[in-house]
């Protein structure tokens, strides 16, 4: 083992100096959105606040080891499950301890702010899937059908208990992100394509089969299955905007016309000229797009795809599976919030809430995805602790 290596050659100065400039555009558009008079509270501050907590999370997350997270999976499973379970029951209201936005109850309303749970379960599920799949693996060493049938089996039920929790909120767009996070597990845990295939396919089918339900069929959706008529409005207001411009689909128009109007070279900072509500949060992306049109879109983008290739070139160098699990669970979530994110903007995806990570506002995002790279940190830091072998000790804790 080598653990004499000073620490910065074992910490991760390339992904830290991504973030730094994730910084520097979510500060600078944030700064901008704020300028159009909808907002009473300095949200650039709030959000500078919510970075330094996100660097002492890591900063604290970096001292510990793989091991250690791997032995704390279920029990950080757990009180995420809890957290979840307690928001369900909590009072919700005006001055109540919940509190329910836009149909529904996902947020914590508390002294020091909002904090929503489910950001911080997603980053609880992939410990939980890590260790359940390497677990599995040193169990069955011979891989066969019958193995795989029974690590799928695990995997969905790890998956279940959490998402049963977030869709009685109900919350769409985290539930899409668990199941983005389930996805990448499934691959990367070397389940056989003939089990992957039918299983993907007759995911298709159901979601197609809710989408034409929800186009035609819409009382049963909200009598026998529990949607609630607001996910419907989004689903008719994402495919026909301009045919609920004055409700449900004002939203995305003002969005389309916002980076439409950008064009190539945006129209300079603070020069926005369309009016989109709450734009610091969901629809940060429609600044970036009017203020500095494609060409500052398409690097916001490619800044992202730097992340997403830092992470996936760390995640090929991981010699212990557990880690290798963690960061391909990491790289489906994070890409997913992008893909979805901005896919909503411009109308590729319907309008589900899901903040673009590390620009748009938030308290909660920002710590369930600072949680997140922590490991990632913590992992590059210890990595040349194994790199001779695998670190087998406790593994029956």
């Amino acid at each position: 083992m080598n653990t004499n290596k000073k620490f910065s050659d074992r910490f991760d100065w390339t992904l830290a100096f991504i973030l730094l400039l994730f910084c520097i555009v979510s500060i600078t558009a944030i700064a901008s959105a704020i300028t159009s008079g909808q907002y009473a509270a300095n949200y650039v501050t709030k959000q500078l606040f919510w970075y330094f907590i996100g660097a002492c999370i890591i900063s604290v997350m970096i001292y510990f080891e793989p091991d250690q997270y791997k032995k704390m999976s279920w029990y950080l499973y757990g009180a995420g499950i809890l957290l979840l379970a307690l928001l369900l029951i909590a009072p919700d209201g005006v001055n109540q301890i919940a509190e329910r936005r836009n149909g529904a109850k996902s947020w914590f309303h508390l002294p020091v702010g909002d904090i929503q749970p489910s950001e911080f379960m997603k980053t609880f599920f992939i410990l939980a899937l890590a260790r359940m799949v390497s677990k599995h693996h040193e169990k069955y060493t011979m891989k066969s059908l019958k193995t795989d049938f029974i690590l799928l089996g695990k995997i969905f039920g790890v998956l279940l208990i959490p998402l049963a929790f977030i869709m009685k909120q109900p919350d769409l767009g985290s539930a899409l992100v668990f199941f983005a996070i389930t996805a990448a597990t499934i691959v990367v845990a070397g389940i056989s394509w003939k089990i992957i295939l039918p299983v993907a396919g007759s995911a298709a089918a159901l979601g197609g089969s809710l989408l034409w339900m929800a186009l035609y069929m819409q009382d049963f959706l909200q009598h026998k299955l529990g949607f609630d008529p607001y996910q419907s409005a989004r689903i008719y207001s994402w495919l026909d905007p301009y045919s609920y411009a004055s409700s449900d689909g004002y939203h995305l128009i003002s969005s389309l016309n916002a980076i439409g109007s950008g064009e190539i070279f945006g129209k300079g900072y603070q020069g926005r000229e369309v009016y989109v509500p709450e734009n610091h949060t969901d629809f940060i992306f429609s600044v970036i797009g009017e203020e500095y049109g494609f060409i500052g879109a398409s690097v916001v983008i490619c800044l992202f795809f730097f992340l997403i290739f830092h992470l996936t070139k760390l995640t090929l160098q991981m010699k212990d599976p557990f880690c290798t699990y963690v960061c391909a669970g990491i790289i489906a979530m994070i890409t997913f919030h992008v893909f979805e994110n901005i896919g909503m903007t411009i109308q590729l995806l319907p309008i589900t809430g899901i903040p673009l990570p590390f620009i748009s506002y938030g308290g909660s995002s920002m710590m369930g995805n600072a949680l997140a790279l922590g490991l990632v940190f913590s992992m590059k830091y210890h990595h040349r602790t194994y790199m001779f072998g695998n670190h087998d000790e406790d593994e029956d804790f």
